[in-house]
């Protein structure tokens, strides 16, 4: 397996640069998902629309500045429990446009411009900037992103981490916690670099294959799985494992027919606390590939070779190294013949 180039890109990266400045010069104007936001000082009051958001803000110590949360996939890490249970929760899902600004946030942050952006389902950008509040939409869901073609979006070019660490070094920047953002970025550098690390001394096959499946519509309808171009494509590639799925969008639906013939060594099931779809139970995805007739034929269910992923993971998100992780430790555990 050729992943040394990788390994070797992680290894600078996990190298401190050129240090962060000590203290923030306001105002600070960057730019954002291709729109300039300028702040006179870092905000005092935060609304989160996305666990992303909200898992950053935390992670960076800013848990006293987030006002309300919303949008969530799963509980919150667990490091950041205490500090989550005090704060209001707006909706599991898309919160209403009012019930944010009655926060009176200084800030709205989101994880996804299709729910703060153009036509966004909470609001727009231009609607919150009209009543004095900035937004900030995290990059790594419109760096190398059309958000324009519907559903998820398409990826322009591969996800990578930068993209993650590029929020982590803006947010920082906004609130003047600079240190806290590169402490934060370097222990995620050097958790990536363990995982690759690990796969490496496996020796796993050159053809090894894989397909993630997040949700699906109802039981036996074409699942949500994984482009090759999102979050899950990019740990496959650090990996040394190839996606079995040939699109640019974020979350293809694809046949289980179409998957079958492909018929991966792997298959990586989400987990979620969400009940939009009825897969979203990662109780119904594991019956499903038991005693589907196709499905149960699959070499990977039928070797076990089946893995549990967190759901936020396989979004473009902090926790997408936490299942690079687990994916790298999963792979120790499994034997590949051909």
């Amino acid at each position: 397996m050729r992943i040394n180039g990788l390994l070797g890109a992680l290894l600078l990266l996990s190298i401190p640069g050129v240090a962060l400045s000590a203290a923030t010069d306001y105002p600070v104007t960057l730019s954002n998902c291709g729109r300039t936001v300028s702040f006179e000082d870092a905000p005092g009051r935060v609304v989160t629309v996305g666990q992303s958001a909200t898992e950053m803000l935390y992670a960076l110590g800013l848990a006293n500045r987030v006002k309300a949360t919303s949008v969530w996939f799963t509980d919150v890490m667990a490091p950041y429990q205490d500090k989550n249970a005090d704060i209001p929760r707006l909706a599991d899902n898309d919160p209403s446009f009012e019930s944010v600004v009655n926060v009176r946030p200084d800030l709205v942050a989101a994880q996804y411009e299709w729910h703060v952006g153009p036509t966004g389902s909470v609001g727009t950008r231009d609607q919150f900037d009209d009543l004095g509040i900035s937004s900030y939409v995290l990059p790594a869901d419109c760096d190398t992103k059309d958000n324009t073609t519907g559903g998820d979006g398409t990826r322009t070019a591969p996800f990578t981490p930068a993209s993650i660490y590029k929020s982590i070094r803006q947010l920082a920047r906004i609130f003047d916690v600079q240190a806290r953002g590169q402490q934060v970025i370097e222990t995620l550098q050097a958790r990536e670099h363990r995982a690759v690390s690990r796969a490496e001394a496996l020796d796993l096959p050159d053809d090894l294959t894989a397909v993630f499946w997040f949700s699906s519509p109802d039981d036996g309808v074409a699942p949500y799985v994984a482009g090759e171009r999102g979050a899950p494509a990019y740990m496959m590639r650090a990996l040394g494992i190839q996606n079995v799925i040939d699109s640019n969008d974020e979350w293809p639906t694809v046949g289980w027919e179409r998957i079958a013939h492909a018929d991966p060594d792997i298959i990586v099931l989400a987990e979620m606390d969400r009940r939009r779809y009825p897969a979203d139970d990662i109780a119904r995805k594991k019956a499903f590939l038991h005693h589907d007739p196709v499905a149960r034929r699959l070499r990977a269910v039928r070797r076990g070779h089946v893995v549990t992923l967190n759901a936020h993971a396989m979004s473009a998100t902090m926790r997408t190294i936490g299942g690079l992780d687990t994916l790298s430790q999963a792979l120790a555990g499994m034997t590949f013949t051909r």
